[in-house]
């Protein structure tokens, strides 16, 4: 015969045993002053000597309570604290000199461990994007959240940053990736070709279409077409790509008909769009249609945690593309992390690649950096206070803080403004969400 089993939540456990003794202690109460009365005596005495009692068995009972629940909780701390996946100071590993708060202490160390396991899931579903940051895991978060989605992505970022990068990983995350990608740089390709490279031509249209060819359009038919740099694309073909995103329709060149087409547009800019709009070099109306949801990838100046965690990757890289074994001096990565990196990613790539191929032994050491990078390290602390030299950043800072505002409002909204969930959904502590909210005046 099966045996039957009855699970009975905490929540109800704790308020039973509470309002048990709150029974009790009024029932003994009331029964020790009848009798008291009965007997003509004073009932004080009983009373107080009650009251004594069920305060004393209270306690032991909420004692005995909250150790069986936090006993193990405690153990898990002592444990974790331990793991050297743990970068920062472990604590104390004897229970006596524990702080006396340990609800900070406990706070402390579940924070470390979401970290810890959010590295572990970036490096499992992206493993091309190199990045263990709390900016970074928040991006990978969104890029989560939009990839199962046919909604459009607007990717901003200057040069370097990886947004192509980020593109893919949404395609690859995509209900899509078994159709096509199609990637297409607008900067890359003279004004008077543009369109046809986009729409394609019907025979005929102009001089030298000697035969039909189809556009990029035509071959992300089903798929996602990834249009980089969208920032350059001039006015006359912008109204037609706002047709294509709205109708889901569009001419060839030289074609009388419409051809509907299916597609999922991510676009990337290292623009500040909104000043394009204002100058009048970009449509608003595109902009708006693009914008739907937007990911702005950090420089490597305002991630610097992620410098020797990429380092390492491009060591690896290039010592099996180069066939060699070659390793970084510790002083080499330190000079490293202190640069800005005005290039991003792909600057510190090309700078790994140069100085690999010119290792003099299997060490690099500080003679490998180019004279040139280490003059620019020892300004940049300097020049890094020019701001009004750089407007582009100004606007990108700008567009950047604007938009994790609207993040943190979106996921506040979905959670139902709890504060712990929306973190989670940015890859945030609670903690670092807050401090956000407070940075951007959402506490109420």
């Amino acid at each position: 015969m099966r045996q039957l089993r009855f699970h009975i939540s905490l929540y109800i456990i704790i308020p039973f045993i509470f309002s048990g003794f709150s029974i009790f202690s009024s029932l003994l109460t009331f029964r020790v002053t009848k009798y008291s009365l009965e007997q003509k005596a004073e009932p004080t005495t009983w009373v107080f000597w009650v009251i004594v009692a069920i305060s004393v068995l209270s306690f032991a009972a909420g004692f005995s309570l909250v150790r069986f629940l936090l006993r193990p909780v405690e153990k898990f701390v002592e444990k974790a604290s331990q793991l050297p996946a743990f970068n920062g100071a472990p604590p104390p590993k004897s229970r006596k000199d524990w702080s006396v708060d340990k609800i900070e202490q406990f706070t402390s160390v579940f924070d470390r461990v979401t970290s810890v396991l959010s590295r572990i899931e970036a490096r499992h579903f992206f493993p091309e994007i190199i990045g263990e940051s709390t900016t970074m895991r928040g991006l990978l978060s969104l890029i989560m959240k939009v990839a199962p989605t046919d909604s459009t992505v607007l990717i901003l970022g200057e040069s370097g940053t990886g947004k192509e990068l980020v593109a893919t990983s949404i395609y690859e995350h995509s209900q899509r990736k078994s159709k096509p990608f199609v990637k297409l740089n607008c900067a890359a390709i003279p004004e008077e070709l543009l369109e046809s490279e986009l729409f394609g031509h019907e025979k005929g249209a102009f001089t030298g279409a000697t035969a039909f060819k189809p556009g990029k359009f035509d071959m992300a038919h089903g798929g996602t077409i990834f249009l980089d740099e969208i920032g350059d694309m001039p006015l006359n073909l912008q109204a037609k790509i706002l047709r294509v995103l709205q109708e889901k329709e569009f001419y060839r060149v030289g074609g009388s008909h419409t051809i509907k087409v299916d597609v999922r547009f991510i676009t990337a800019t290292n623009k500040y769009l909104l000043q394009d709009v204002r100058d009048g070099s970009f449509r608003e109306d595109l902009y708006y249609r693009l914008n739907v949801f937007p990911i702005v990838v950090p420089p490597l100046r305002e991630r610097r945690e992620d410098v020797l965690p990429l380092v390492d990757y491009f060591v690896d890289k290039f010592n099996k593309k180069l066939d060699i074994a070659v390793t970084v001096d510790g002083e080499v990565k330190e000079m490293l992390s202190r640069y800005e990196w005005p290039g991003n990613i792909r600057e510190l790539e090309n700078l790994m690649e140069r100085m690999m191929l010119m290792a003099r032994s299997k060490r690099l050491t500080l003679s490998e950096i180019p004279a040139e990078l280490m003059g620019r390290i020892g300004n940049s602390a300097a020049s890094s206070g020019n701001e009004d030299k750089k407007p582009f950043k100004d606007f990108l800072r700008s567009h950047m803080e604007d938009v994790e505002r609207q993040m943190i409002i979106r996921c506040l909204e979905e959670s139902g403004s709890n504060v712990t969930k929306a973190a989670k959904m940015m890859g945030l502590s609670r903690k670092g969400l807050q401090i956000k909210m407070i940075k951007y005046n959402l506490r109420k």
